[in-house]
């Protein structure tokens, strides 16, 4: 095991939760969360790996202090680059950060056991975080944490969405039964299933859109956020309800100084002022366009009808032969009614009959019908090959059809999706909802993501996407964007580059897994091509956010990505807080940190954590939130609110909130 980091100076406050943060995990989004709690929130983190484990390269090994220094050495200079990717500035986190960090303790264990959580400290720890990338060792991880410490906060990461639900249930009545004097907040806030796939795949999906529409759907509430495009002559974007962030994006660079992860000062502005947006002409904005209440979601569309297309089962050859053979038919009634006089349906009768063979001899006919009819005969005798061909021909291509379709001819406008692995197969169902065409690419005909868009008629062409051909087999020169979400930094990169070389202009957004590494490859593309749009992501990046604030409870409404940074949306108790507490609601307003959006208007005694309905038999039943809040109205101590914060700005009023003795 490994013992105590040294310190780095100007750490954020502890932040006045009870118990320290124990994560738990195998992979980058580990280190990402260990950071982020401690960076952000100002938590104290033990952080417990596999032995031996470097979470950038697992293959590679590192062991003590280098360990320590490789996690959040690079982690938190990256994080100074970025202000914390959202507010704050850099120098909330000091300087040094060659060195390790105060109250992180990291340890190595095979596997999350009883031994394990003893020496992580779980029986007083205030939350857990398991994200092995193991759906079964999460589970198993999860009911002895549970058993160990039922007042614990579980944060479990898990691919299977039906199993976290049912799951979530489970510890939340294990938690109940071991304390029966645990209040209903708490155990509303005791267990959460995230899904680092279902976090990410909505920003994944938005790099390659223009004008989207962020939704947050949680409690039965929908807000929608939409991005606005930079309008030209020197114009203001439509502000909506309130503008929650101004974008890089301008007239001039439609493609943003933004890209990858950590690079860069530059970069959105989260929460502006009145003043920052009438200064922001010709930029980018995204708005709080509209809230209601959620409905059900319907399930992705499909690419085409429900059958196999007719261009897929039958050859273009024999569609031609069969069309050929029809056209002969009438031709041939219509010469027999010319040259023997017989009614139309007559003629037309014998020329069946004929092309059939089922027809007497014409003998003693006049010599016009004679040669109509071994012209039927002949007709005929092309006819049964033709339908033996035809069925051969469509029980082949109807196999291949039910199991994968390819790229229609005519198709463009789409958008090329490369690799159907976990991260693939999110985002591929999240675009066929916004009803997008999406052609897939996969080396692995066995790959997670092949039985999802055989169900949803998505054309996928097999093969290896650094072999000459696959891309322009999937249309690359029609496309209007390219995903490279690959596990393969490489393989990603590799396909960008040869996409470029094709369209010049295409919209390339790729899965990156090392910070410094998409540095380069973002500046290193916006040089070679300055007007297109290039776009480096990090899936731990975008979903490390969304487990953090699980940590600290179920306040936290949602997230949306902007650009490189996110903002949240959480429900906060007016009291204990001297920022909110007594000020007008324009007072209240710290630019670049939180905005109060609306006041939740239920009696105290009816509201449950995360704005949930009071009633679950009643869904239709309003939520009670007021928007439309004049900027005068004084906060008192019994409201509660939504807003819409930064990370480091919602860290800093949760830390600073002041205990709040009850009034007799």
């Amino acid at each position: 095991m490994l013992g105590h980091v040294p310190s780095l100076p100007q750490q954020p406050q502890r932040s006045p939760f009870s118990g320290h943060m124990v994560v738990c995990g195998d992979d980058a989004l580990a280190r990402r969360l260990a950071v982020e709690l401690r960076y952000v929130y100002g938590e104290r983190v033990t952080l417990v790996l596999p032995p031996g484990c470097d979470t950038r390269r697992p293959e590679l090994p590192l062991a003590g202090r280098g360990l320590a220094a490789a996690l959040f050495g690079r982690m938190s200079s990256a994080m100074n680059r970025n202000g914390g990717n959202g507010g704050g500035g850099a120098d909330a986190l000091g300087d040094d950060t060659n060195a390790g960090v105060e109250a992180v303790r990291i340890m190595e264990a095979l596997e999350p056991s009883d031994e394990a959580f003893e020496e992580a400290g779980i029986e007083s720890a205030a939350a857990l975080a398991l994200v092995y990338d193991d759906d079964e060792r999460n589970i198993r991880a999860a009911l002895t944490a549970r058993r160990i410490n039922p007042r614990l906060r579980l944060v479990i990461r898990l691919y299977n969405r039906k199993l976290g639900q049912h799951l979530e249930t489970l510890l939340d009545q294990a938690a109940a039964l071991a304390t029966p004097g645990l209040d209903r907040a708490a155990l509303d806030a005791s267990t959460t299933v995230l899904s680092d796939a279902d976090t990410a795949a909505p920003a994944l999906a938005a790099t390659v859109l223009t004008g989207s529409s962020k939704v947050i759907q949680a409690e039965g509430l929908l807000l929608r956020a939409a991005e606005r495009t930079p309008p030209g002559g020197g114009q203001i974007a439509d502000p909506g309800l309130c503008t929650l962030a101004l974008l890089s994006s301008t007239t001039h660079d439609p493609a943003g100084t933004e890209g990858s992860d950590s690079s860069g000062d530059e970069g959105p502005r989260l929460l502006p002022d009145e003043r920052q947006v009438a200064a922001a002409t010709g930029r980018g904005t995204i708005v709080l366009e509209a809230v209601s209440q959620a409905g059900p979601s319907g399930p992705p569309s499909r690419m085409g009808g429900r059958g196999a297309p007719l261009g897929q089962v039958f050859s273009r050859r024999l569609r031609w032969s069969a069309l050929g053979v029809g056209l002969a038919v009438p031709a041939l009634a219509i010469a027999s009614t010319l040259t023997t006089g017989a009614d139309p349906l007559r003629a037309t009768y014998l020329t069946l009959l004929d092309l059939f063979a089922m027809g007497d001899p014409a003998i003693g006919e006049k010599t016009a019908r004679q040669i109509i009819q071994l012209l039927s005969g002949v007709a005929g005798l092309m006819l049964l090959p033709l339908l033996v061909a035809g069925v051969l021909e469509a029980f082949g291509s109807l196999r291949t059809a039910s199991s994968l379709r390819r790229p229609p001819r005519g198709l463009s406008g789409h958008v090329v999706l490369l690799g159907l692995g976990k991260i693939g197969t999110r985002v591929l169902v999240r675009l066929r909802e916004l009803g997008i065409p999406v052609v897939c690419v996969e080396n692995d005909p066995d790959a997670r993501g092949i039985p999802v868009a055989r169900r949803l008629h998505v054309p996928v062409v097999l093969g290896d996407v650094t072999q000459e051909g696959v891309l322009e087999a999937a249309k690359i020169q029609r496309s209007r964007a390219l995903l490279a979400l690959t596990s393969a930094d490489t393989t990603n990169l590799e396909a960008a580059l040869y996409a470029r070389s094709v369209k010049p202009d295409l919209r390339v957004a790729l899965r990156l897994y090392d910070d410094e590494f998409a540095t380069a490859v973002y500046r290193t593309l916006r040089t070679a091509h300055p007007h297109a749009v290039t776009r480096s992501r990090s899936v731990s990046h975008l979903a490390a956010p969304a487990f953090a604030v699980a940590m600290m409870g179920r306040q936290i409404l949602g997230a949306i990505p902007v650009e490189r940074k996110v903002m949240l949306f959480a429900a906060v108790e007016v009291a204990g807080h001297p920022q909110l507490e007594g000020r007008t609601v324009e007072q209240a307003f710290r630019a670049g940190a939180w905005r109060v959006l609306a006041l939740d208007a239920t009696p105290p005694g009816d509201r449950r954590p995360g704005l949930a309905f009071p009633d679950s038999a009643t869904p239709d039943r309003p939520s009670g939130l007021v928007w439309d809040l004049h900027p005068g109205y004084v906060l008192r101590p019994e409201d509660r609110v939504v807003i819409a914060a930064t990370r480091r700005g919602l860290a800093e009023l949760l830390r600073r909130r002041r205990p709040v003795v009850p009034r007799p």
